[in-house]
């Protein structure tokens, strides 16, 4: 995947102890422009699409030709509203990859959280530079002979990586959107508080009967006179 090889710390310019100087990201500015026209953290699916469908890449001035959203990049957004109730979080993790898919070229796979590990070509030691005969050698080794036959392109390489974990950052919480597999655990939490409550109403309510003289052992009163 050409994006995540141009963002990726082995490909930085200037390799740091504090630090790393490396290419600019341009999914960036389609986001940006994303967040511009939404002005919200999230989005309806076909307000996204009407968003995107006239947007054009910012890596190639020459071919300003708006993305192709196919049927199938309409379902898969669907599908990441309807996990969440009708609209899309913006700055989750699937909608990420889906723009990976619209934007090819430019928006990287955002793979999940702990699957990647990023190094810098330093951390490899002196040999971490290949030479011409070892890149030679692995460029003729390279064949399509793994590759299964009649299988055509869009069953082999479309959308193959496409995994439906989501992620979300901390803010979108408080919008009431969780991940698909937190709502089952959400809704045991909210049964459990809501039995501690009438618990805990029906002990305050025994608790006044008794102290009010209706309580299981019986009371007298004398008065005396003096």
């Amino acid at each position: 995947i050409i994006p995540n090889y141009i963002q990726a710390a082995s490909n930085c310019i200037v390799s740091g102890q504090h630090y790393l100087v490396c290419c600019a990201n341009d999914c960036e500015t389609l986001l940006d422009d994303i967040e511009r026209a939404v002005a919200a953290p999230t989005a309806r699916p076909e307000t996204i699409i009407d968003i995107v469908a006239n947007m054009s890449s910012h890596i190639n001035v020459d071919d300003d030709r708006a993305p192709k959203i196919d049927s199938s990049l309409r379902t898969q957004l669907a599908q990441i509203a309807e996990a969440h109730g009708g609209e899309v979080p913006i700055h989750g993790r699937l909608f990420g990859q889906w723009l990976h898919y619209v934007f090819p070229r430019e928006c990287p796979f955002p793979h999940k959280t702990g699957v990647t590990v990023s190094s810098t070509p330093t951390q490899y030691g002196e040999g971490y530079i290949a030479s011409a005969e070892e890149m030679k050698k692995y460029a003729s080794e390279a064949n399509n002979s793994a590759l299964p036959t009649g299988v055509d392109r869009e069953e082999l390489e479309w959308m193959s990586q496409w995994s439906p974990e989501e992620e979300l950052i901390t803010d979108h919480l408080a919008h009431g959107l969780r991940a698909p597999w937190e709502r089952s655990g959400l809704a045991a939490g909210a049964a459990l508080f809501v039995a501690f409550v009438a618990l805990s109403a029906f002990g305050l309510s025994s608790g006044r009967k008794l102290s009010s003289g209706g309580g299981l052992l019986p009371t007298h009163q004398k008065a005396h006179y003096v």
